[in-house]
């Protein structure tokens, strides 16, 4: 991750709030203890929050990530985006081709590896939507049906969640020289309040939310690593192999931390974009290619069409697949929109809020386009030449991935292009951890940029044991219901800062516009 300016003082230490780190290692601690010492009960308490919060609070989830998606198309056709996060006569930090390049790397992540091909696949085999095509709907409606369903899990809802918390985190830190937290932004609410208990629970909330969602990626992250292991050495795919893995990952992620090695982590983003090019590129060049010229073409344009009722659909379905789907994404996103938007403000500064919509909603969310046309359309093919790939995607959806790279390869060059895979996962795993673990501290520590190194190591340990409890105490489902589970506090925090911010936000346009305006008439009088 790249750091943007530093908006605190010279020591770190110096700006601890005291009694959110303590909190929220509590949080973390007592989770980690419980799942572990009863992993029974855990089990089977994730599903029953996971059940009762989808029931209960689903439609919050969806009416928090589509009013996202609203706000971001308002303020960039509004008079609202020429607003500059920063002075007015400040100038963005980054150039376009770095900004772009980083929001890339952002765009990408173990979960997009790990759902690409088992989602569609699932979705192909069956979804409550694809009723209104009738009882016995062709292979290219199931096809069509199951890309939309991806797409509108995958594209403009999670990062109009990123966007707009990142715009408000940007806003408040640069433009009102507010420290880079969750509590800054809630100011034009709470007022002085952000720095007594108000302010201090709003930046534990979400600190919790954001190691619980690394958590579940880095669960994902294990599993796939462990079916990659199996396709290249028969290593038998089992609960202990990915503890193993969740300890030896999240131990190099500590060590790359503690040895200060961000020039490392860097390389190893930017060797991760080339692993995703190459993969992508094998993909076309072996897998049909009208389903994917399909996808790009015809299934977007479809999900754009039916976005409303897509969003309308998923909300009110009553057969419990939403839970499983719908409500689990969107608890996911919500919970990952501290850590992604934290990042996206750090490296924006000197954007007009137009220029950091458009940035921030369109770049990333093409390139999930892009990887998931390609790898669903070959993952279809798969799945017509052979069908046992959708059993496979439905039961054991980290090997779904090995199964359609055998499909489309055989002999040295599939085994070339599995441990390519693999090894994009596992760098994904050091990446995000390390990542996390500097977002984490940085909100803990009132925004300081440079926070000490040895809470940035107990925070690496932290979320490695969140998740390695969580595969303890279910694996797949208790990482779905954990993730639905997390957002909920902060799906509450999310819109008190959009309430806030749209206010400030209105206020500083009009006084802009208002002195455009004078600054005319004076020009007229001279």
């Amino acid at each position: 991750m790249e750091a943007g300016r530093d908006s605190g003082s010279d020591s770190p230490l110096a700006h601890c709030t005291i009694g959110v780190p303590a909190s929220a290692k509590l949080v973390v601690l007592i989770f980690v203890v419980a799942t572990i010492g009863w992993p029974t009960l855990a089990e089977e308490s994730f599903a029953a929050a996971r059940d009762v919060i989808s029931e209960s609070a689903g439609w919050l989830y969806g009416a928090v990530v589509s009013a996202a998606l609203i706000m971001c198309v308002v303020l960039a056709l509004g008079h609202w985006g020429k607003v500059r996060l920063g002075a007015d006569d400040e100038r963005p930090e980054f150039g376009w081709l770095s900004w772009a390049a980083m929001l890339f790397a952002a765009g990408m992540g173990i979960g997009l590896v790990f759902w690409s091909i088992a989602e569609p696949l699932t979705h192909y085999a069956g979804n409550p939507l694809i009723a209104a095509w009738g009882p016995d709907p062709s292979s290219v409606i199931r096809a069509r049906v199951a890309m939309e369903i991806t797409f509108f899990h995958w594209g403009l809802m999670p990062w109009a969640l990123y966007t707009v918390a990142g715009l408000i985190f940007a806003y408040f830190s640069f433009r009102k020289s507010e420290p880079l937290t969750v509590r800054s932004a809630m100011r034009p609410l709470i007022g002085d309040g952000v720095n007594r208990w108000p302010g201090k629970l709003a930046d534990v909330v979400a600190i919790v939310a954001t190691v619980f969602g690394l958590a579940t990626s880095l669960g994902f992250g294990a599993d796939q690593i462990n079916a990659g292991l199996n396709r290249l050495f028969g290593w038998h795919v089992s609960t202990e192999h990915k503890l193993l893995l969740v300890a030896v990952i999240s131990g190099a992620a500590v060590l790359s931390v503690s040895s200060g090695l961000d020039r490392g982590i860097r390389l190893l983003s930017l060797a991760n974009i080339w692993l995703a090019a190459l993969i992508l590129a094998v993909v076309l060049v072996s897998a049909p290619l009208e389903p994917i010229l399909r996808n790009f073409t015809l299934r977007l344009g479809d999900y754009l069409a039916q976005l409303p009722w897509l969003t309308y659909e998923t909300a009110s379905d009553d057969t419990g697949w939403a839970s499983s789907w719908t409500t689990f994404y969107w608890g996911w996103w919500i919970s990952w929109t501290p850590f992604v938007g934290l990042f996206i403000a750090r490296i924006s500064r000197g954007r007009t809020v137009r220029e950091f919509i458009l940035g921030v909603l369109l770049v990333p969310t093409g390139i999930t386009f892009v990887w998931l046309s390609i790898m669903g359309g070959a993952a279809i093919s798969a799945a017509r030449a052979g069908p046992a790939i959708i059993d496979i995607a439905k039961n054991a959806p980290a090997l779904s991935l090995y199964v359609m790279i055998d499909y489309l390869q055989t002999g040295v060059f599939a085994t070339i292009v599995a441990a390519a895979a693999t090894l994009l996962v596992a760098i994904f795993f050091v990446t995000s951890a390390d990542s996390g673990t500097l977002v984490v501290t940085t909100m803990q520590s009132g925004g300081h940029t440079e926070p000490p190194i040895l809470e940035r190591v107990q925070w690496g340990i932290g979320i490695g044991a969140v998740a390695a409890a969580l595969l303890i105490a279910g694996g797949l489902g208790a990482l779905q219901a954990m993730a639905i589970a997390a957002a909920l506090p902060f799906s509450i925090v999310l819109v008190a800062l959009g309430v806030g911010f749209m206010a400030e936000l209105h206020e500083d346009a009009t006084q802009q516009r208002k002195a455009r305006r004078a600054s005319r008439k004076s020009r007229r009088a001279g």
